[in-house]
């Protein structure tokens, strides 16, 4: 039996690692005649949330999906709304985690990030970094393709300079944005859409996928519950037999 239902959260088996990918702030909006920066903010509000459920359920990685490489494509205000967003939840990170054992990771493409953010992530992951509870990992500028195309140039690199001579899994895994992050133990979409849209796609090739048709600003800690338990009802093979 693959699935069994439960009611009840078993504290001892917590995915280590869960991602997300915050699905649907422009269609909430749009429901409510609002504009999609409207929905976005709503969204950040909902992530605040997340993260503090995950770090009272004792999560030790939480990954979010904040920016893809593919959202500059986006109308120029949308994008410099985001922006805008990002650089506020940064700069108002520590205040709002409350001295909580939190350290903050961004991971993805800084070069065509502003100047501002940037600096605010370096300040941040600065401050955060003897921090050892929850691991809150932020993708920005972030695409798995690219994540992989950088990855198989940094080793050709040591290839040419004669630094390693033979490639593995475990090479690759370390030339990649998440080196020394366990894979997702699970991955949540939200919005009812049913794809990954280039995220974590090395990293998830075992984790369990859990898709949500709840928009992203009225997912809850309580949606984030359900996605845990539905976890826990499966048994996890990677790929053998039990």
């Amino acid at each position: 039996m693959l699935f069994k239902k439960q009611s009840k959260l078993d504290m001892e088996n917590i995915p280590e690692h869960i991602a997300i990918i915050m699905d649907g702030n422009g269609r909430w909006a749009k429901k409510r005649g609002l504009s999609r920066s409207m929905g976005h903010r709503e969204g950040s509000r909902t992530l605040k949330k997340i993260v503090e459920a995950c770090y009272d359920l004792g999560v030790k990685y939480l990954t979010v999906y904040a920016f893809s490489t593919e959202n500059w494509s986006r109308p120029k205000e949308e994008v410099d709304e985001l922006m805008k967003l990002l650089y506020e939840y940064l700069q108002n990170a520590e205040r709002e985690l409350k001295g909580k054992n939190v350290r903050i990771i961004v991971i993805g493409d800084r070069k065509k990030l502003p100047d501002n953010i940037v600096s605010e992530i370096n300040r941040v992951e600065e401050k955060t970094s003897h921090n050892h509870g929850l691991n809150f990992i932020i993708a920005l500028n972030y695409g798995g393709r690219q994540e992989i195309v950088d990855a198989v140039n940094a080793i050709a690199e040591d290839i040419r300079y004669g630094r390693i001579t033979e490639i593995n899994e475990e090479l690759i895994s370390q030339r990649l944005y998440t080196r020394g992050i366990p894979d997702p133990d699970l991955l949540i979409r939200t919005s009812g859409e049913l794809r990954l849209s280039n995220f974590l796609i090395w990293q998830s090739s075992y984790s369990e996928l859990f898709f949500s048709d709840v928009l992203w600003p009225d997912f809850t800690p309580k949606h984030l519950e359900e996605a845990i338990l539905s976890y826990q009802g499966r048994q996890r093979r990677f790929g053998g037999v039990k």
